[in-house]
């Protein structure tokens, strides 16, 4: 079974950075083959609010989508050879508090856009607590 985990989280001041990672393991033939997913993304959840796509990436990173409010703030990026996702978050508002949570898209049914604008994943990690408060 794929699994998924994140870490980087925690309690940072406004305007302050963080860097999440997430590492992938136990890849299968699930989906034809499980390593040859189609795109890895970022998602985050509030309190009290619905779950969100933050960014999300082709595995081949020939495309990338940004939500608007994190535009110019935070970066995505990934190590395929190490099956790793990143996210740089710069500038943080109290607003970006969340758990934060790594998703596989094993197959390409749709664009990285709709993944994360429809919080598409097969695969979930459990997610890291992001903090900012002064």
């Amino acid at each position: 079974q794929l699994q998924l985990v994140e870490s980087g989280g925690g309690l940072v001041q406004p305007g302050g950075s963080l860097r999440l990672s997430c590492v992938a393991s136990g890849f299968t033939e699930d989906y034809g083959n499980t390593e040859n997913y189609y795109a890895i993304g970022w998602f985050r959840e509030a309190p009290g609010k619905e779950r969100e796509g933050v960014s999300c990436i082709t595995k081949s990173g020939d495309s990338e989508y940004y939500l608007d409010s994190v535009k110019g703030r935070f970066t995505i990026s990934r190590d395929s050879a190490k099956h790793r996702l990143y996210l740089q978050m710069n500038s943080l508002k109290p607003e970006d508090t969340a758990v934060y949570y790594c998703a596989i898209l094993a197959r390409r049914v749709t664009t990285v856009h709709d993944m994360c604008v429809m919080n598409l994943g097969n695969y979930w990690g459990r997610g890291t607590q992001v903090t900012v408060s002064a």
